[in-house]
């Protein structure tokens, strides 16, 4: 398998505190995220901790498993368990950065995947989950 590359950038015209304070918790993608179930963290671990794993759940159903890897002060970084997708090694990162016009919310991956997998991984993370919550976070922040 090839290694690939996703990303998605949006700028806002918020700060990067502003924005963070928002988008900042591990545990609260669902919170903002307009597609994304509300998370569980499994065994009560601390979410801003590398190593905690967020899971989404739909009628009692999980649907997704993404462990912490790394957090910084406007970034983390997490690997999604046992994906939907015949990919491995999927690594993402979600960083708020400062910009000219206010902040840029820049969502990335690295995963390994065959050239056929491509185009799901693209329009399920890329534009499913990726560009529909940057584009929830323009609408709530303004575009700069």
């Amino acid at each position: 398998m090839t290694t690939r590359q996703l990303r998605r950038t949006a700028t806002v015209t918020a700060s990067p505190d502003e924005v963070w304070d928002l988008v900042g918790g591990f545990g609260t993608l669902g919170d903002w995220h307009p597609h994304v179930p509300p998370s569980t963290i499994e065994d009560d671990a601390d979410p801003e901790t590398p190593g905690a794993v967020r899971v989404f759940a739909i009628d009692g159903k999980v649907v997704a498993r993404e462990r912490l890897l790394a957090k910084e002060a406007t970034a983390y970084t997490y690997t999604v368990i046992d994906p939907m997708l015949p990919i491995t090694a999927y690594v993402a990162t979600f960083a708020v950065r400062p910009h000219a016009d206010g902040a840029e919310i820049v969502w990335s991956a690295d995963y390994a995947g065959a050239d056929e997998v491509v185009p799901q991984v693209e329009a399920i993370f890329g534009d499913g989950t990726y560009g529909t919550g940057l584009a929830a976070l323009q609408e709530k922040f303004g575009t700069a």
